[in-house]
């Protein structure tokens, strides 16, 4: 895939001739491929997926240069990639085929190479289990990134994350699975991104980890638990503590509090404290009805959302706009994925 292996030079040149004419601009047509202007490259390579931008970026030092362009990497959405996985009774609770893990060494390593540090944003499935070794590749080589979106943790270790968010001083918007004892990353994002504003959590939210923000991230200005099993008494926790919070989405969360005999019991309906605090953030998102299919699935998976049973848009969508991640990336298209899987 390095090179040519699986969408070759010609045909890449070949559609860059129709997306030239296309865009109307066959002026360029009797010119020499290096001579073309830089703005004109761009603008068409935009238009390519990784897959056909390698061989591309090896034409001539002038077309490596477009290729790497803060314009064509600014996002780079893999929400299409998945891993080929197994899930198990043991820890990390997933096995992962080898040659799942291979592929994504390989796409990885051409997109880091052809991008040249100037990824900003980085989009990965919550079916896509990286391990250890490549997140610290894609941290060492994306230092500016400032938006992760990363919802499966299972197989990266503790020092795994925290070295990876040390090299992310930039890093401002993290989406995240829950973990077991979520202290240790909200200390390591407090001491190394200054930037930081945004967290999206995907899972389950308890006291631990209101206590976790409320410590180590007071100047948090968005917070999404949406389609999450929430602790009432966590998100008190948050309005009365967060007073830098601004934004806070508990849309389609499955509420509960703890009653007797430390059983958990589901709230339907929010509680009259929440309402009372809830005006003083600039957007307060919320919904529980009986009629929404989105909290009625909640209620039918039992607080922990199975995201694939449903649309493939599905867990990409969030009611704070800055968090919703609209439609999949041009960079990693369907087409890219189909030419990169292993048989």
């Amino acid at each position: 895939m390095e090179s040519a292996e699986l969408f070759g030079i010609n045909a890449s040149m070949r559609r860059f001739r129709v997306i030239l004419l296309l865009m109307g601009e066959n002026k360029w047509m009797g010119k020499r491929w290096e001579d073309m202007d830089t703005d004109v490259l761009v603008k068409v390579f935009k238009e390519l997926n990784l897959v056909e931008l390698s061989p591309v970026s090896q034409v001539c030092s002038l077309w490596r240069l477009a290729c790497s362009d803060p314009l064509i990497w600014g996002t780079l959405d893999f929400g299409l990639l998945k891993s080929n996985f197994i899930q198990t009774r043991a820890s990390p609770y997933i096995w992962v085929d080898d040659r799942s893990d291979k592929r994504l060494a390989r796409i990885l390593r051409v997109a880091m190479a052809i991008s040249c540090e100037n990824v900003n944003c980085m989009i990965f499935h919550y079916n896509l289990y990286m391990k250890d070794e490549h997140l610290h590749y894609i941290s060492e080589r994306s230092p500016h990134l400032k938006r992760l979106v990363m919802p499966a943790w299972n197989r990266i270790t503790k020092m795994g994350i925290c070295q990876a968010i040390q090299r992310w001083e930039e890093l401002e918007s993290l989406t995240m699975p829950t973990i077991g004892y979520p202290p240790y990353i909200m200390e390591e994002i407090g001491r190394s991104c200054k930037n930081f504003a945004e967290l999206k959590v995907m899972g389950s939210f308890d006291d631990l980890f209101a206590s976790a923000i409320v410590t180590h991230l007071p100047k948090l200005k968005v917070l999404s638990l949406r389609c999450s099993k929430v602790a009432m008494s966590a998100l008190l926790w948050l309005l009365d503590q967060m007073v830098n919070l601004e934004v806070l989405n508990i849309s389609h969360c499955l509420m509960f509090e703890i009653v007797t005999n430390g059983r958990r019991q589901v709230i339907y309906e929010l509680d009259g404290q929440i309402l009372e605090k809830a005006p003083r953030l600039q957007e307060f998102h919320y919904c529980q009805s009986r009629s929404c299919i989105a909290c009625q699935r909640m209620v039918v998976d039992e607080g922990i959302m199975r995201w694939y049973r449903y649309e493939d848009w599905f867990w990409r969508h969030d009611e704070v706009n800055s968090l919703d991640l609209q439609d999949y990336g041009k960079l990693f298209d369907a087409e890219c994925e189909v030419l990169t899987r292993v048989d």
